[in-house]
């Protein structure tokens, strides 16, 4: 098969090349690569944005490069239309807007989706999906493939769809979606420097935003495929009453996330028990909460459980929490020098608190001695309370054994009712068994 009647515009194309005409094409080519790399490595000095979407790691990867080096062939394009048939710059256009396709596609979701296992797949199908169609349009076949596309049709609801629409809409809906997606990390990058000072807020606006965007950019989507958007009203119903029945549960963690984060009452990195599982809140999601123990084992608990059931905060208002623990003295024992003793004692060990101090009262008069109780308090709940109570304990006992404390053992008194009787006193001697029958 002959391949210039086979690809016309592949063979006129090539032949355009081979004209001495395409020099100056690229020197203009070149001149614009050259000026593109210059301005992005200028912008990346003056300007402090953090990421590698715009700049990339070596500048060129970026997405900026390819956008500046599109607008400037374009521009050198109509500048040189009048002195050379522009043979070069029908493959440079195509390559330079399938490459800035890569480039957005793969920074932009790297940054908002960093932990996705699936970014590596979509990013090599759109390289395979650019790369093709750069293909198609430099042979001349990406044009009337796109004529046929159109022709196919069907009706959808009252609206006439054909498939090179659905296409467009595609490409134009994830164009969309990588600007949104672009936009939302911007926000959420922002918020995490700083700029919100309550990380519960800095999630929960993170989140509206990320949805709020994405729902625009499904509407734009709809819109450029041909759907008409008031059909989304039946949708709307439809979900509705699938929310109502078969999803009430996800809907009802949902919400609750947002009211936790709005009304602040978890907070991450705030210390609590919920049925007997106490840890540190380290995320809050949108469906569930995740608590880590001390132990380092975590627990996703739904939202609505920390809505519905009790929830011990140990640091909600403040957050030095008080540990107690008690002691019992034998009787006789000063206790009005010994309780200031154990307090600066407990005042030395390096996590209790020095404001308020700690303290020790006199709780009560038990059978075995005077019971007393310590009192101190922590900043640091998140580090646990095991190794502080065991320090003051130790701490503790080192003073009562150097000052010749007793800690009193159980004491039981035994009184005798009346005198014994004989009849139940153990004899002094028993005779053996058979000796009645001895000779």
């Amino acid at each position: 098969m002959d391949v210039s009647s086979a690809f016309p515009e592949l063979s006129e194309r090539l032949a355009e090349i081979t004209r001495a005409s395409v020099l100056t094409e690229l020197g203009a080519v070149a001149a614009c690569l050259l000026l593109a790399w210059l301005l992005t490595w200028q912008l990346r000095r003056m300007v402090d944005i953090e990421g590698d979407v715009l700049f990339g790691k070596r500048i060129v990867d970026g997405v900026l490069f390819p956008v500046l080096a599109l607008v400037l062939a374009l521009i050198a394009r109509e500048l040189i239309r009048g002195a050379t048939h522009l043979a070069l710059f029908k493959v440079v256009v195509p390559i330079l807007v399938s490459l800035v396709a890569i480039r957005l596609t793969a920074r932009v979701l790297s940054a908002a989706l960093p932990e996705s296992r699936w970014v590596l797949a979509v990013e090599r199908t759109v390289s395979w999906i650019a790369w093709i169609a750069v293909v198609l349009w430099v042979t001349g076949v990406l044009q009337p493939m796109l004529v046929q596309l159109d022709e196919v049709k069907w009706r959808m609801g009252g609206e006439q769809v054909s498939l090179g629409g659905v296409l467009h809409g595609v490409l134009t809906g994830g164009l969309v979606v990588m600007l949104m997606l672009w936009l939302s990390s911007v926000i959420e990058h922002r918020l995490t420097r700083g700029a919100v000072t309550s990380l519960s807020t800095r999630k929960i606006v993170a989140n509206l935003v990320r949805i709020l965007l994405l729902f625009i950019g499904l509407l734009v989507t709809l819109s450029a495929v041909g759907i008409d958007l008031t059909a989304l009203s039946v949708l709307g119903g439809a979900i509705g009453v699938g929310v109502g029945f078969g999803l009430q549960k996800i809907a009802a963690n949902y919400v609750s996330g947002f009211v936790i984060l709005a009304e602040r009452s978890l907070r991450i990195g705030d210390m609590v028990v919920v049925d007997n599982f106490e840890g540190r809140i380290s995320d809050i999601r949108t469906r569930y909460t995740v608590i880590r123990a001390l132990s380092g084992r975590e627990a996703l608990v739904p939202n609505e459980l920390l809505i519905t059931q009790k929830v011990e905060n140990h640091t909600l208002a403040d957050r030095r929490l008080l540990i107690t623990a008690p002691l019992q003295v034998a009787y006789g024992t000063d206790v009005a020098v010994l309780m200031p003793r154990l307090e600066a004692v407990i005042a030395g060990i390096p996590r209790v608190l020095k404001d308020p101090g700690p303290a020790v009262h006199l709780k009560g008069f038990g059978a075995d001695g005077l019971d007393l109780t310590l009192m101190y308090w922590i900043g640091d709940p998140e580090n646990g309370q095991g190794s502080v109570r065991s320090a003051v304990n130790l701490a503790v006992l080192a003073a009562l054994n150097a000052d010749g404390v007793e800690i009193p053992f159980p004491q039981r008194v035994l009184r005798q009712a009346g005198p014994w009787r004989a009849e139940f006193a153990a004899p002094e001697a028993t005779a053996p068994l058979g000796a009645d029958r001895l000779p």
